[in-house]
């Protein structure tokens, strides 16, 4: 009976030296971590292998944490017509070029082209002339809408190439005019869906 009470104290001792510090304490080891297992912008994907840091929030992303991106453009037509001989523009187009300026501030990266005409109306080196300065009046109009003059081009085809043909007077108005058209591309990001994600009712 005496024999079995031995194992029990020598279990407490040793527990009791274990508690009282008798025993070296060993410290967890740190390991050596070099990469750098953070994630700043919160996309699940650590900063390591993050190639696109500052991803929108929400945004479904790839392997690389880039953002996915989805693209949709957008046309614009310009059209300007001219009273016979003349450059002056009608103040009933102010309002299509002013549309055109917003446009061009909306899609920042496109450029334009104004390509002016006129009709056979005269000697074809006039006409030339004629739709040259047809075009620059247009193009001063959108720099005063803002638009960067960098951003415009201006060619004039004179009467080469007509819209309308023949020699009624409708006809020589409808080639007495100023065209452009600008398409305009625009990237946004694809979010991710979650349940807390709605849909607009129809």
């Amino acid at each position: 009976m005496k024999q079995s009470i031995y194992p029990l104290i020598i279990a407490s001792l040793f527990l009791t030296g274990c508690v009282s510090g008798d025993k070296d304490y060993i410290e967890t080891p740190t390991s050596d971590q070099i990469a750098d297992l953070r994630d700043d912008d919160n996309d699940g994907v650590i900063n390591a292998r993050d190639i696109c840091p500052g991803t929108p929030r929400g945004a479904q992303i790839d392997n690389d944490g880039c953002a996915e991106y989805v693209e949709h453009s957008d046309k614009k037509d310009l059209k300007i017509l001219f009273a016979n001989d003349s450059s002056e523009i009608s103040p009933i187009f102010k309002t299509e070029i002013r549309t055109m300026a917003e446009f061009l501030e909306e899609y920042p990266e496109t450029s334009i082209q104004l390509q002016g005409f006129a009709s056979q109306q005269g000697n074809a080196e006039y006409n030339i002339r004629l739709s040259e300065l047809r075009a620059a009046a247009v193009r001063v109009a959108l720099i005063e809408y803002g638009v960067d003059p960098q951003r415009i081009e201006t060619i004039g085809f004179g009467d080469t190439l007509l819209t309308a043909k023949g020699d009624s007077a409708v006809s020589h108005a409808l080639n007495r005019r100023v065209v452009a058209t600008v398409v305009g591309f625009k990237g946004d990001v694809v979010n991710e869906w979650n349940i807390f994600t709605s849909r607009k009712k129809r």
